[in-house]
């Protein structure tokens, strides 16, 4: 499978992933987002060296995909691609930061190990969450609670548009990507003679299916923005998980609970 086709083949699953049928699943779509948005900016809130308060905030992601039946380890394999530029963001700490934070025996731990490690995870969260969001939300639904949060109505139609037209475009370039190889057989790859053709045929002929497909929403009632479909009702359920999990992320966030137990344990 060439990378265009697992391309698609990773779309389709995303798209599959977000259709299940599970207790997260079933949450309404605008308490899923305002748990993320508010999960996102609590790590994001603590301090550079507090490396054990922020520990205790992979419990959201990790329960929440046991729940929803999802992998995290499919989680760390589709954002395999940004996951290292993350983690890189922060490798320059321990060079800048030299100041000994504590010791573990013989050796000194600084500030910039810790800050660098706790910067990490703040990313790795952050993109848990989200990919916890999108695994188990359709992006019509998103959208949908965007415009109950009265975000511009432009905004969530580009983004469903754009999700949908990035299909579109795959597909666009796997049919060229194919009919190209006939051509050329025993080459690898498009010879960089080709680009500058190969990448105007692919605008075109996006254009051309992006205006069959304007024209099929016209015909159907599209006038600037989408009437997405109805979301579940909120529910005792819905309310009961926004309100249990925005209380949790405040506790953690006021209370090293790493801390606490490990001082119940020794006591």
């Amino acid at each position: 499978m060439d990378k265009l086709s697992q391309a698609q083949h990773e779309l389709r699953e995303m798209d599959a992933l977000a259709a299940g049928d599970s207790p997260i699943h079933r949450l309404n779509p605008l308490c899923k987002l305002l748990v993320t948005v508010f999960y996102i900016i609590t790590v994001v809130s603590f301090p550079k060296y507090d490396f054990s308060g922020l520990v205790v905030m992979v419990l959201y992601p990790v329960l929440l995909f046991q729940a929803a039946g999802i992998s995290v380890g499919l989680c760390f394999y589709k954002l395999r691609v940004v996951l290292p530029l993350v983690c890189a963001v922060g490798l320059a700490n321990p060079f800048l930061d030299h100041a000994p934070l504590l010791r573990l025996g013989s050796m000194t731990i600084t500030g910039g190990f810790v800050s660098m490690l706790t910067l990490m995870m703040k990313g790795v969260f952050s993109l848990m969450a989200s990919f916890l969001l999108i695994a188990t939300t359709r992006m019509d639904a998103i959208c949908g609670a965007l415009r109950k949060l009265h975000v511009p109505e432009l905004i969530p139609t580009l983004l469903l548009l754009t999700y949908r037209y990035i299909g579109v475009m795959i597909e666009q370039a796997s049919v060229m990507s194919q009919a190209y190889k006939l051509r050329a057989p025993g080459q690898k790859g498009i010879h960089i003679s080709a680009w500058g053709s190969f990448l105007g045929q692919l605008l075109l002929r996006s254009m051309d299916r992006a205006e069959e497909l304007y024209g099929s929403m016209t015909l159907r009632g599209f006038r600037g923005e989408f009437y997405y479909a109805d979301a579940p009702a909120y529910g005792r359920s819905g309310l009961a998980f926004a309100v249990v999990c925005i209380a949790l992320f405040l506790g953690a966030r006021c209370f090293n609970i790493s801390s606490l137990l490990g001082g119940l344990l020794i006591g």
